[in-house]
């Protein structure tokens, strides 16, 4: 994914709402009464948006229509499609508790749980095909001309990054998910070591998935795409990560340190505005183990907003075992590139 640096000047400022709830508050009052910035500020799109929405995922969320969730057994075909909606994505955005959200639309907790799991099945079902697919040669082509023209840094089509999110699991589970700064979190996208070569993103890049076939040359040699990792990850010849810093780096390393940690900012970047839109990354509580995998991946699939500070992202480095020697042949290419062309 390459997000974009840019500026914004939409803030989000709450609205008090009062405290007794009917069960046609959606709607009387959201349907009715809300402007652009309810809308953006409770379900992190406008209004038209919202029903684009729905409608792309009506297929998966019609009545008697489970097929994409075998344990699917709760479906409110009383309850409009549009409001089952508006419950998971209110909750994803603002991550308010199951028992706040269950007044404010009328319907009881039970019902918010299920809104939340179904709608967020169904975006992976219907709309994952849509927007997280594997990119084609032009596409591949165009990632590497945004990473040269905005960041400077040569052959590379994204960076990598993993993300924390806290959770509350159960007591008896709660070491098999606490991390390396000792809290309980699951991990998004790909990290170091077994995590990382279980992944399919790994499978992509040893078969040669993520670059042409031959690969492009770079500097006079037939050279794979690259990735951008932190010192977390393993030194591939398809991860590039900074030199170990220390007092013996040359200049022309000190140099590829700073041009990668630049362009590996789009991904913290990304990550800040995925957290900022879809406040449920900041802590999941309410969500199910089984569930949690789907959620952040509907969030992931959703559109992205910039907002508040992010949170700690914890990693161990990775074992040297999995450096691959011929990585480092690669590093000092883009040395010598970064040399030739100066700042």
């Amino acid at each position: 994914l390459i997000a974009r640096r840019r500026r914004t000047s939409c803030y989000f400022y709450p609205r008090a709402w009062p405290s007794v709830r009917s069960a046609d508050w959606w709607e009387r009052v959201v349907l009715k009464e809300f402007g652009p910035q309810d809308w953006l500020e409770k379900f992190r799109m406008s209004k038209e948006t919202f029903f684009y929405v729905c409608n792309q995922l009506r297929p998966g969320l019609a009545p008697h229509s489970t097929h994409f969730h075998p344990h699917s057994t709760h479906f409110h075909p009383t309850l409009p499609l549009e409001k089952r909606v508006a419950v998971a994505l209110w909750h994803l955005a603002t991550n308010v508790e199951y028992q706040t959200l269950s007044p404010l639309f009328g319907v009881g907790p039970s019902t918010v749980q299920t809104c939340v799991r179904e709608v967020s099945y169904a975006v992976v079902l219907l709309l994952k095909p849509l927007y997280l697919r594997l990119p084609n040669e032009k596409e591949l082509e165009n990632m590497v001309r945004i990473f040269r023209t905005r960041w400077g840094f040569p052959h590379c089509i994204g960076a990598l990054d993993s993300l924390h999110i806290p959770i509350h699991p159960p007591l008896r589970l709660s070491a098999d998910y606490c991390n390396g700064q000792g809290w309980p979190s699951i991990l998004t996208q790909a990290t170091v070591d077994a995590v990382l070569e279980s992944s399919s993103l790994w499978v992509l890049a040893k078969e040669g998935r993520l670059c042409p076939n031959p690969p492009k040359h770079f500097m006079g040699k037939a050279q794979k795409y690259v990735l951008l990792g932190d010192a977390t990850y393993p030194l591939q010849d398809w991860i590039l990560k900074p030199y170990q810093e220390d007092e013996n780096l040359t200049q022309r390393q000190l140099q590829f340190n700073y041009r990668l940690k630049r362009a590996h900012s789009v991904i913290e970047n990304a990550f800040l505005r995925l957290k900022a839109r879809w406040q449920i990354l900041l802590k999941c509580d309410d969500c199910s183990l089984e569930l949690l995998p789907t959620l952040v991946l509907a969030c992931c699939i959703l559109p992205h907003a910039t907002g508040p500070p992010d949170l700690p992202n914890p990693c161990q480095p990775a074992p040297a075992a999995m450096e691959d020697g011929r990585a480092e042949q690669v590093r000092e290419l883009m040395c010598q590139y970064f040399e030739s062309c100066g700042e």
